[in-house]
């Protein structure tokens, strides 16, 4: 069973550096409070580590 994170972006990227606005964008966030699913892998937590202090995270079970 793999895992899956729930990321939601919950604070704004104005004036924050541009690293973390690619980051951001990297994993598929557009606005504020827009969520995305994405697998759990080394990859995605790195990237959300990052930026962490920008978003709301869920990890759930993936039932498939």
């Amino acid at each position: 069973m793999s895992r899956i994170l729930k990321v939601t972006l919950k604070k704004s990227l104005i004036g924050r550096p541009k690293k973390h606005r690619k980051t951001i964008e990297s994993l598929g966030l557009r606005k504020l409070n827009s969520t995305v699913v994405l697998e759990d892998n080394p990859a995605v937590r790195g990237m959300v580590r990052k930026v962490s202090h920008l978003l709301d995270v869920e990890e759930k079970d993936h039932e498939t």
